[in-house]
């Protein structure tokens, strides 16, 4: 991977404001091929067309389950995880029961994660936790990075981009501290410029979920003296992180 992949591959593009259009959503899927991307996060009923769009890029379809507070029952978001990997979804963002976590039910905590774990690996396919730090106490968070390791759960990711705040350090440096080795750490909600990608990066951040993938991205490009890509600028806002 060449030196600009290295930053460009952390990268989600999220997709997941509820007034994004059609346009912006085939629009940001573009945009991800340009920049040679890790993945487009989309809103659930594009991912079908997503995953088209993408095909032969390198850059990987996503998703999000249970969005945005994770109080669907257990029932309704293995089907909505098996719906996304049918649609050709390759990594699904699955928030965390907020309800059940902050109740201390952790038995129902770990049943939950691990049925929808489980339909995910099953296809072959990779999983992100969103915790939603701004609700949660280091204990919870601690807990959830315990329960997030032994299911093998292949990312754990603090935020929405929703809640009342996004990615902090101490949180990202929690989750890397108390998360097993296999599991990665993706850092979503408020990761604007490109100097805060590279910190997190060196705290073990692997992913960075946001909306300012042109900005981040044409920075990098410009440090490394590589020619600029050219996008409209209603890229900027369609996404919501």
């Amino acid at each position: 991977m060449d030196e600009y992949q290295q930053i460009s591959r952390m990268i989600d593009h999220a997709l997941l404001r509820p007034d994004t259009t059609t346009r912006q959503f085939e629009d940001g899927c573009r945009l991800a091929v340009d920049y040679q991307i890790g993945s487009v996060c989309i809103q659930p009923h594009f991912l079908a067309r997503c995953r088209a769009l993408l095909e032969g890029s390198g850059v990987r379809a996503s998703t999000v389950i249970g969005f945005p507070h994770g109080g669907q029952h257990t029932t309704s978001r293995v089907a909505e995880a098996q719906q996304a990997l049918d649609d050709g979804g390759e990594e699904l963002d699955v928030v965390c029961n907020i309800s059940r976590v902050l109740s201390g039910d952790w038995d129902y905590v770990y049943q939950d994660l691990a049925a929808i774990i489980d339909v995910t690996h099953a296809a072959g396919q990779q999983i992100k936790i969103i915790f939603e730090n701004c609700y949660l106490d280091d204990p919870a968070r601690i807990r959830l990075c315990e329960i997030c390791s032994e299911l093998r759960a292949d990312w754990v990711k603090t935020s929405t981009g929703f809640g009342s705040s996004g990615a902090v350090e101490s949180d990202l440096v929690l989750m890397r501290k108390h998360s097993a080795d296999h599991v990665q750490v993706k850092a979503a909600g408020g990761v604007r410029d490109l100097d805060m990608l590279l910190h997190y990066r060196s705290l073990g951040v692997t992913r960075i979920g946001t909306s300012s993938t042109a900005v981040l991205l044409g920075e990098h490009r410009k440090r490394l003296k590589l020619s600029p890509i050219s996008v409209p600028g209603q890229h900027l806002n369609a996404a919501g992180y």
